[in-house]
C-alpha cells in the first residue's frame, strides 16, 4: 500500500492488502492452528527463523491485520492486539520489567491501571512510584531509581480528563535512559499521535473509541521503534542478552526495531496468552473504519455539553480541556488541536448523594461501567470503577468524591442537553 496516506484512508484501508481474488474485507480466520507440509517448516517458525502462523495464541492473520492498521495509524513499526486494555498495559510493562525492577507513573490514570501498577505488580516484585504529572521536572526526576525501567502516563487521564505534557515526560524518561509508555485510549491516533511528541510505546484499550460500539473487549500495544535498547543494554537484559528459551537468540540483534514487539509475542503471548478472538478483532476493525468520522462528532458534542455545564449554577466545576479557562487548555491546544475526546469530568454542588440523584434521573443517558462509545453514558467513579481505592488514594489519583464522568456520544446534541437539563431540575 502507498505510504504517507492520510488518517482517514488508513482507518478504512490499512492493515489488509488483498491479492487478486482474495476477500476485500479482512477475513475472520477462526482457527486455532495452521497446517504445514513438513517438520522443518514448523521448526523454523518455533525457532523464530521464519514468519508465519502455527497457533493463534501467538499469531493469527485476522488479529495481525487489525494490529497492522493500528500501527499505521499511530506511526509505529509494529503492534500486537491483546484481550483487553488491562492486558495491553500489563504486557507493555512486563515485557521489560521483572522482579526487583521499578517503574514511575503518573497518578492521573485509570483506576484499574492504578491498581495493576500499585498492587498486582508489587506482588510480582515490581515496585511503582506514583507522581503528579504536573509536578516540576526535578520533582519527577527524584522518583527515578537505578532499577527504574519506564515512565508511564495517559494522554488524557481517565476519569479526570487531564492532558499529559508528553514532551516533558519524554524528556524526563530519556534523561534516565528509559522509554516513555503512553496510554492513548481517549484521544486515539485521530486526535493525537504520541510518537510525534517523543513517546516510545503506546497502549490502547480498543474497547473504547476504536471499537466505538461496545461490542468487543480488547487492547493493543504499539512500538515506535525509536527507543535505542542497545544504548541502554545493561538496563534491559531481556532484550539485549541471549534468550535461552529460544536457543540463545538476542532480540535486538535478530530483530532490530522489532525487538520489543517480537519479544512480547514470543515470550508473553506464548506463556500468558492474553489474545483476542479473531472475531473480536474483526468487530474492532469495523469500528476503526469509522473512527475518523466519529471522533470529530464526539468532540463537537462534548464541547457543547461542557459549555452548558460550565454555565449552569448547579454545577460546581467542569474539567474539559476544550474550555478556554481549563488549566490544561494550552496543553490541549498543543497536543490535541483537533479536539480531545468526548469524555467530561464534572461535579455538582451538594453531596455525593446529589451526584447519585442526578444520575438516577437521567433517561436518555445510561449508567454503565463503560466509556467512549457511540452512546452517551455516565459513571460515578468513586462508587464504581474506583471504589477499591480509599479516600486518600482517590485524592492521590486526582478523583474527587463528587466527580461524575460523562461520556458524550454521537447522538443529536440537543437531545443530550435536554436529558441533562431535566436531570438537573430534579436536584433543584
Amino acid at each position: 500500500m502507498k505510504k504517507n496516506l492520510k488518517t482517514a484512508t488508513l482507518c478504512v484501508q490499512a492493515g489488509w492488502n488483498p491479492k487478486n481474488g482474495e476477500s476485500r474485507i479482512v477475513p475472520i480466520v477462526q482457527s486455532t492452528t495452521f497446517k504445514y507440509d513438513n517438520t522443518e517448516e514448523m521448526a523454523d517458525l518455533f525457532d523464530l527463523k521464519k514468519e508465519g502462523y502455527f497457533y493463534t495464541r501467538l499469531q493469527n492473520p485476522t488479529n495481525d491485520a487489525v494490529a497492522s492498521k493500528i500501527a499505521a495509524l499511530e506511526g509505529g513499526v509494529g503492534a500486537v492486539l491483546t484481550s483487553s486494555g488491562q492486558a495491553a498495559n500489563f504486557y507493555a510493562v512486563f515485557n521489560i520489567c521483572e522482579a526487583g525492577d521499578h517503574i514511575v507513573t503518573s497518578n492521573e490514570i485509570y483506576g484499574g491501571t492504578y491498581n495493576l501498577f500499585g498492587v498486582t505488580l508489587k506482588k510480582l516484585g515490581i515496585e511503582c512510584t506514583f507522581i503528579n504529572p504536573d509536578a516540576p521536572e526535578e520533582e519527577i526526576d527524584a522518583a527515578f531509581r537505578p532499577n527504574t525501567k519506564l515512565l508511564f502516563g495517559e494522554t488524557i487521564s481517565n476519569p479526570g480528563c487531564k492532558v499529559l505534557d508528553i514532551e516533558k515526560f519524554a524528556r524526563i524518561a530519556h534523561r534516565h535512559g528509559v522509554p516513555l509508555v503512553v496510554d492513548n485510549t481517549f484521544p486515539t491516533p485521530v486526535n493525537c499521535r504520541p510518537f510525534e511528541w517523543g513517546a516510545d510505546i503506546v497502549t490502547h484499550s480498543t474497547t473504547k473509541y476504536m471499537d466505538g460500539h461496545a461490542t468487543q473487549v480488547g487492547g493493543c500495544v504499539v512500538d515506535s521503534g525509536h527507543f535505542d535498547w542497545e544504548a541502554n543494554a545493561s538496563r534491559f537484559p531481556g532484550l539485549c542478552t541471549p534468550d535461552e528459551s529460544y536457543h540463545g537468540l538476542t532480540y535486538t540483534k535478530a530483530f532490530g526495531k522489532m525487538a520489543y514487539m517480537t519479544k512480547l509475542v514470543a515470550q508473553l503471548m506464548r506463556d500468558l496468552g492474553s489474545i483476542p478472538s479473531p472475531h473480536n478483532a474483526f468487530l474492532l476493525n469495523l469500528g476503526l473504519e469509522t473512527l475518523h468520522l466519529r471522533m470529530p462528532r464526539h468532540c463537537e458534542n462534548a464541547q457543547r455539553v461542557a459549555e452548558f455545564l460550565h454555565a449552569d449554577s448547579r454545577v460546581a466545576w467542569v474539567n474539559y480541556s476544550g474550555l478556554e479557562d481549563n488549566p490544561h487548555h494550552q496543553l490541549a491546544q498543543k497536543y490535541l488541536p483537533n479536539g480531545s475526546c468526548g469524555v467530561i469530568a464534572f461535579g455538582l454542588k451538594g453531596t455525593r448523594d446529589t451526584a447519585v440523584r442526578f444520575m438516577d434521573s437521567l433517561r436518555l443517558i445510561s449508567i454503565v461501567t463503560h466509556v467512549a462509545d457511540a452512546r452517551t453514558c455516565v459513571l460515578h467513579p468513586a462508587s464504581h470503577t474506583h471504589r477499591q481505592l480509599s479516600d486518600q488514594q482517590l485524592r492521590e489519583a486526582g478523583i474527587a468524591p463528587d466527580l461524575i464522568r460523562l461520556s458524550v456520544g454521537i447522538e443529536d446534541v440537543e437531545d443530550i442537553l435536554d436529558d441533562i437539563r431535566q436531570a438537573l431540575e430534579q436536584i433543584g
